[in-house]
C-alpha cells in the first residue's frame, strides 16, 4: 500500500508541473503572436492567471457545495455518518471536517476545501441508504484520503488552471479572427486556430490525468486507514451496479466525486475524471493480498 501511495504522489506531481508549464507556454504563445513579444504582457498574463487561481482556491469549496445543493449537518442529524467521519479523522490525525448531505438517490460522495483545517465531506442520501457500515467507512476513508493527501487543493487548482486555459484559448481565437495587425501571416493565422482548438482539449486531458491519479491515491490511502480494502472494493462494486449519476449534473465539480456523477450519454461524460470501477476494485484487492 505504501509503495502505491508513493508512486501516485510522484506521478501527480509530474502532471501538475506539466500543467503549470502548459499554462505558461500558452500565455507566451499569445504574447508572441499578438503582443509583439512583450514581456510586460507575458508577466501580466501570468499574474492575472495566478490571481484567478487564488480566488478559486478560497471560494471553490462554497461554490461546489452550493451548485450540488448540499446541506451541512450536525451529529444529532445523522449520528452514524457523523461519528464515522469523526473516528476516521482521529485515525488519520486530521481535524474533523464539516459534514454535508446531498438529497440525491445516486450513491456518491465528495470532499472539498483548501486544506485539512478547512475541509468538507459530503455524501448523498443514496449512499447512506445502500451501504453497510464497512462499505460506508471505506468510502469515507477514501474521501478523507483526498483531504489528507491535499487532493482537495490539487484538484481545485487544476480546475482553475483549466478555466484559465480555456479563457486564453478564447482570446487567441478572437485575436486570430479580429486582429487588425498587418503582419498576420497565414502561418500565424493557422497557428492561432490550432492553438485555440487544441489548448482546451490538452487542458482537459491533463486535468483528467491528475484526477485519475488522485483517485487511485485516495483508494490506497483509504484502504490503509481502515486496514480493510475489501470494504471500499465492495462499495465500488455496489455503486457500479446501482449507478453513480446524480440528479444535479454539473461537469465543473464532477472531478470531486467518489464516482463519476455524470450520465454516460452526456458529452461531458465521455471525458471521465475517474478511472474505471473495475480497475479500482482490482487494485484494492491486490493491495489486500499484499497487506
Amino acid at each position: 500500500m505504501y509503495s502505491e501511495i508513493a508512486k501516485n504522489k510522484r506521478k501527480s506531481a509530474y502532471i501538475m508541473i506539466l500543467f503549470l508549464a502548459f499554462v505558461a507556454g500558452l500565455i507566451y504563445l499569445f504574447t508572441y503572436l499578438y503582443a509583439g513579444k512583450s514581456t510586460g504582457v507575458f508577466y501580466g498574463g501570468l499574474i492575472g492567471a495566478t490571481v484567478y487561481v487564488i480566488i478559486s482556491y478560497y471560494s471553490g469549496a462554497k461554490m461546489a457545495l452550493a451548485v450540488n445543493k448540499a446541506k451541512e449537518i450536525q451529529k444529532k442529524d445523522n449520528p452514524r455518518l457523523y461519528r464515522m467521519v469523526e473516528n476516521l479523522a482521529i485515525t488519520e490525525g486530521l481535524p474533523t471536517p464539516k459534514v454535508y448531505i446531498m438529497d440525491d438517490p445516486a450513491p456518491n460522495a465528495f470532499a472539498t476545501g483548501r486544506d485539512p483545517r478547512h475541509s468538507v465531506v459530503c455524501v448523498t442520501t443514496g449512499l447512506l441508504d445502500i451501504m453497510d457500515d464497512k462499505e460506508l467507512e471505506g468510502v469515507l476513508a477514501h474521501e478523507l484520503g483526498h483531504i489528507k493527501n491535499y487532493d482537495i487543493r490539487v484538484t481545485m487548482i487544476a480546475f482553475a488552471l483549466t478555466v484559465v486555459i480555456s479563457f486564453i484559448a478564447d482570446m487567441i481565437l478572437h485575436f486570430t479572427f479580429f486582429s487588425d495587425r498587418d503582419n498576420n501571416s497565414p502561418a500565424t493565422f493557422l497557428l492561432g486556430i490550432v492553438a485555440a482548438i487544441l489548448a482546451p482539449l490538452v487542458a482537459t486531458f491533463i486535468q483528467l490525468a491528475i484526477s485519475r491519479r488522485r483517485e487511485y491515491l485516495a483508494d490506497a490511502t483509504g484502504a490503509l486507514a481502515t486496514r480493510y480494502p475489501e470494504g471500499l472494493a465492495s462499495a465500488l462494486e455496489k455503486i457500479g451496479k446501482y449507478g453513480s449519476a446524480t440528479k444535479v449534473q454539473n461537469s465543473s465539480t464532477a472531478h470531486l466525486f467518489f464516482a463519476n456523477p455524470l450520465k454516460k450519454g452526456s458529452i461531458a461524460g465521455l471525458f471521465s475524471t475517474h478511472p474505471p470501477i473495475k480497475d479500482r476494485v482490482a487494485r484494492l484487492r491486490k493491495m489486500g493480498e499484499h497487506a
